[in-house]
């Protein structure tokens, strides 16, 4: 069997190398039109701010070791340029023009996406990059060097723009993020991304949200970033990061089945609509498990599980592929941010009924030193308690308690199964009560009465006039700050002085993380 594999970073070199480890007799042609394949895209930002010090290091494997150790013929700088699918062909460009054919019994696509670029204008000045891949790693790096950049400017405030904001920080630089939605970090929900929005301004860096770029103009030796609404920004260097779209131009051209997202359209086993024509990676689109619609997902972990799938499958095997729920996490300067399954906001879109819950628990043990606080919402069904999402932005622990919601949310659990995980603990590390559990239990409470939430967009929506904000911190804590109009009884006041509340106003109860807030409900 001759098996053609179009594109060799993430999802295409583990193909390749699977498909070899289970069958030594298949002849194997990796082709990339770029220089490299098989380096860690996601470690470009370090390189660029120095924590990631070798280049070398961002290479999993080079072209020739790969190419002897699994017998590939491993072909770089040779671009595929038409697919042939009658003939089975595909028709390549080498980096001196010259093209050439070769034939495939099975063909697996693997391009990749590709970064947004609109043709403002002005786009193409020079000191504007995006990126991608090492080639656009190498020229911001040389630029960086060459040039020292005293202003920053990231456009797009993704993964990719905030670890280039903090590295670009590191290196001196003075940023500012440009971002026209109203929050970082689109998988999360805004009340999640305001803590990041405060961490990102406790550090100096400028947030521009709710603004998009208009234009872009050389301003002497740097560069005049200028917004729809007139206003501008001066920048010595500017980074792109506006999000990316699927590589989809060789499967359009080839009449390869496009899907309503805009990825290349595939079944249960990877196959597009060739069955002698696999597809995976950020070129894709796959239903999401929740919602059962297509959507894009541009995350590595997947892009590899669907690699192993897809190796097993070329070869006759039939394993259906379940689907991403996205999980993702980030590091934001001193913070780290992580989402698994949909935010509250997506599943409005959706239009799914859900409830949420927030809690504010400690990284490990209040006693051991050293614990961090850390912020956990988690979306759910409000009849069964089926598990839609989960969000974390903290500052320790915070990696270890979304993979385990992620794993609650992929064996389609509940709230009831966070409850249900047995977690290790030791005072370093956790609390007896995990912050996962914690979550559960609270989530319980909703839906079982114990509680009645009221959401921050409610009560800034309702009139004060005929209810009670009754805070219940200490004389201290309520000196420093409270929300207008409320009213302090600390809690262990309370049962004292319950002749001090309103018997005709809806009371609403709170403190600074909640427990004391629900403590004061019950009573």
């Amino acid at each position: 069997m001759k098996i053609i594999i179009i594109g060799g970073v993430a999802g295409g070199a583990t193909t390749a190398a699977r498909i070899r480890r289970t069958n030594e007799a298949a002849e194997i042609i990796l082709l990339e039109k770029g220089k490299y394949i098989s380096y860690a895209n996601c470690g470009l930002p370090y390189y660029i701010g120095g924590v990631i010090k070798e280049r070398e290091k961002l290479f999993v494997q080079t072209p020739e070791a790969f190419s002897t150790r699994f017998r590939v013929d491993v072909r770089t700088e040779n671009e595929v340029i038409f697919i042939d699918r009658k003939r089975k062909t595909v028709t390549v460009r080498q980096s001196s023009g010259d093209t050439y054919e070769e034939s495939y019994d099975k063909l697996l696509i693997s391009t990749g996406a590709s970064p947004v670029r609109p043709p403002l204008p002005g786009i193409d000045l020079n000191g504007i990059f995006t990126l991608r891949n090492v080639a656009d790693t190498d020229r911001i790096k040389e630029y960086i060097n060459s040039h020292a950049p005293r202003k920053a400017v990231v456009i797009g405030a993704g993964f990719i723009g905030l670890e280039m904001a903090e590295n670009l920080h590191a290196q001196g630089a003075k940023v500012s993020i440009v971002e026209m939605g109203n929050q970082v970090m689109a998988p999360i929900d805004f009340s999640m991304a305001s803590l990041v929005h405060q961490h990102l301004m406790d550090k100096g860096v400028n947030l521009y949200l709710e603004q998009a770029v208009a234009s872009f103009e050389r301003d002497g030796k740097g560069l005049k970033v200028i917004f729809k609404n007139g206003q501008s920004i001066s920048a010595d260097i500017v980074i792109l990061s506006i999000g990316v779209r699927p590589e989809t131009t060789l499967a359009r051209a080839a009449e390869l089945k496009i899907g309503e997202a805009g990825g290349i359209a595939v079944n249960d086993y990877l196959q597009t609509s060739d069955e002698s024509i696999y597809a995976i990676g950020d070129a894709i689109e796959f239903r999401h498990p929740i919602t059962g619609k297509p959507w894009l997902n541009y995350l590595a972990g997947p892009a590899n599980r669907q690699g192993r799938i897809v190796a097993d499958n070329i070869q006759g095997a039939h394993i259906p592929y379940e689907g991403s729920i996205g999980t993702s996490i980030a590091k934001v300067f001193d913070m780290t941010v992580a989402s698994t399954g949909l935010p509250g906001k997506r599943l409005r879109q959706a239009e799914i009924n859900y409830m949420s819950s927030t809690i504010h628990p400690s990284s490990h043990a209040g006693y051991y030193p050293d614990a961090m606080p850390m912020s956990i919402k988690i979306t759910f069904d409000p009849k069964t308690g089926k598990l839609y999402g989960g969000q974390i932005v903290g500052y320790d622990g915070v990696d270890k308690r979304i993979d385990e919601i992620a794993l609650v949310i992929k064996h389609e659990g509940t709230i009831y199964d966070l409850m249900k995980v047995e977690q290790a603990y030791a005072p370093p590390f956790s609390s007896a009560k995990d912050p996962v559990a914690v979550a559960g239990y609270v989530a319980e409470n909703i839906i079982t009465g114990k509680v009645q939430p009221v959401y921050w967009r409610q009560l800034r929506d309702i009139e004060m006039e005929n209810n009670f904000l009754l805070d219940v911190r200490t004389p201290d804590e309520f000196s420093l700050n409270t929300l207008p109009g409320a009213v302090n009884i600390p809690l262990d006041e309370l049962r004292d002085r319950l002749d001090e509340l309103p018997k005709d106003k809806m009371i609403y109860t709170f403190c600074a993380v909640g427990l004391r807030g629900y403590l004061a409900y019950r009573i």
